[in-house]
C-alpha cells in the first residue's frame, strides 16, 4: 500500500489553516494512543484469568510515545500492579511539529510474546488490530476539526 501524505489523507483544505493541521495530526496520534490501550484492555484484562498469567497492567503501562526511534521491549515486568499513565505520550504528542514522526510502542519485553502467542498461549495482535484503524481515526478526527473551525 503506498503511503500517503498526512495532507492527502484528510484533503487540501487541511493545508490552508496551519492550526487545523496541528489538531488532527495531534488528536488522530492521541486517540491512537487510545485505542491502543482500549483494545489491550478488552483482549488481555478484561478476559477471564489464566493461572499462568499474573495481570499487573505492565504491558498496558509500558506504552510510550517517542518522536525519535520506535520505543523498544527491554523492560521486565515488575510483577506488582502497575497503573498506567500516559503523561509522557501526552508530553511527545504536544510537543511534536507538523510532518514529524511519532512512535507509539511498547517497552514492556514479553509484549511481543502476547501480540504473536506463544504454543501456550494465542495470538493477541492489538496492535495490528488498532494500526489498520489510522485512516478512519484520522478522518474522524478531520471531520470534527474541520466542523469545530467552520471549514
Amino acid at each position: 500500500m503506498a503511503k500517503l501524505s498526512f495532507s492527502a489523507q484528510v484533503g487540501d483544505w487541511i493545508l490552508r489553516v496551519k492550526e487545523a493541521q496541528e489538531a488532527v495530526f495531534k488528536e488522530s496520534v492521541q486517540e491512537l494512543a487510545i485505542q491502543l490501550s482500549d483494545q489491550l484492555e478488552t483482549m488481555i484484562y478484561e478476559t477471564p484469568e489464566s493461572p499462568n498469567y499474573k495481570r499487573t497492567k505492565f504491558l498496558q503501562a509500558s506504552l510510550m510515545a517517542s518522536n525519535g526511534e520506535m520505543p523498544r521491549l527491554s523492560i521486565d515486568n515488575p510483577g506488582v500492579p502497575v497503573t498506567p499513565d500516559f503523561g509522557q505520550i501526552e508530553l511527545v504528542i504536544n510537543n511534536a511539529e507538523i510532518g514529524e514522526t511519532i512512535y507509539l510502542g511498547y517497552t514492556a519485553r514479553y509484549g511481543a510474546y502476547v501480540a504473536y502467542g506463544t504454543e501456550h498461549m494465542p495470538p493477541r495482535p492489538w496492535v495490528q488490530l488498532v494500526a489498520q484503524r489510522w485512516q478512519s481515526i484520522v478522518a474522524a478526527k478531520a471531520a470534527d476539526v474541520k466542523a469545530r473551525f467552520g471549514l
